[in-house]
């Protein structure tokens, strides 16, 4: 295994302008690489053929923030608060990450990705947590993205702690859809002063596992917590 591993790292796609692009912001490109890593822009534009020829070469993937998930892959109608859709990247994530854990390699999923990992294996979200479960704490914060705006118990003994060397952590909070049903393996093991979940992990999954609802990357200048979640990803694609 090379001692600097191949990193798959997905990026968000515009919705509705022209021409269409693919980008991700650096934030995760410089996380990976301060961590040892190689990062790999994994556009869901790919074709069929392109992304079997890049999977073949990857040591591990990062399911990145962006845009809603349609809702219909869950079940529901499309709440009036959805935005930035895309379900071509729907579904490229969805079979990465199943990809990911039938071949057993490493995976982190930040934000949107820990409810596209969630989705993919059968569960549900809540489309908008102001209004459904309903939550006095903000999500969605106006404050600098690299700025904790809320703390996060993480369950004792459980993987995410043991990674982050911590059973609580500061985190930044940027989204307002979160996790519901929880898709198959997948076990809460860190919640939200609201008791909205913000981290799961797969204990029968052979390979790293972990899904974070913050945004590490933005903290990686002041969070040892948040650079551990990285470290942790590359050390074990570099096996």
């Amino acid at each position: 295994m090379s001692t600097f591993p191949l990193i798959g790292v997905s990026t968000s796609i515009t919705v509705g302008t022209s021409p269409e692009r693919a980008y991700v912001n650096s934030t995760y490109l410089n996380a990976i690489q301060q961590a040892g890593g190689v990062p790999v822009p994994l556009p869901p534009q790919l074709s069929s053929r392109s992304w079997k020829r890049m999977a073949a070469g990857l040591n591990g993937l990062l399911l990145t923030g962006g845009g809603d998930i349609d809702p219909a892959l869950f079940g529901e109608a499309p709440h009036s608060k959805l935005y930035d859709v895309a379900p071509i990247r729907d579904t490229f994530e969805a079979n990465a990450a199943r990809w990911a854990l039938e071949h057993r390699i490493p995976l982190l999923c930040i934000c949107r990705g820990i409810q596209v990992l969630n989705v993919a294996l059968g569960g549900s979200l809540y489309q908008d947590v102001g209004t459904e479960p309903g939550t006095p704490l903000t999500h969605s914060q106006k404050e600098p993205r690299d700025q904790p705006t809320h703390k996060v118990k993480v369950a004792p003994g459980c993987r995410l702690a043991e990674v982050m060397g911590a059973e609580e952590v500061d985190v930044n909070s940027m989204h307002h859809q979160a996790l519901k049903a929880l898709g198959r393996g997948l076990v809460a093991t860190a919640w939200a002063p609201d008791q909205l979940v913000e981290g799961v992990e797969m204990p029968e999954q052979p390979s790293f596992v972990l899904g974070v609802q913050w945004h590490p990357e933005e903290l990686i200048g002041h969070s040892d917590a948040a650079r551990r979640l990285f470290a942790a990803l590359v050390t074990h694609a570099r096996r």
